[in-house]
């Protein structure tokens, strides 16, 4: 199921929803497709039946829209590059 089909769904919008084996955008924290495997409104239930199913590598999300959320992208750097600060000026009182 598609991110976008699970918050357009009136069963999950609302809802904090455990997903597995998701598949995230290139370079992006968004999900593109996954398996909805539990949801609840309540984000400490939902988690304690996810531990009890001892599904340890479950991304949940809240789906609140029927688009997903806007994404974080980092500056993509060549591998191998280093990034330095430059020096502190020295403080003088």
């Amino acid at each position: 199921m598609t991110w976008s089909e699970v918050c357009k769904s009136d069963r999950f919008r609302g809802r904090w929803v455990a997903l597995d084996n998701v598949r995230y955008a290139a370079g992006s924290t968004v999900p593109v497709e996954a398996e909805v495997f539990d949801a609840d409104e309540d984000l400490a239930e939902l988690c304690s039946r996810v531990r009890a199913a001892d599904r340890t590598a479950c991304a949940i999300l809240f789906c609140e829209e029927a688009t997903p959320p806007m994404s974080v992208r980092r500056p993509a750097m060549p591998s191998g590059t280093v990034r330095h600060l430059p020096p502190r000026r020295a403080m003088h009182h």
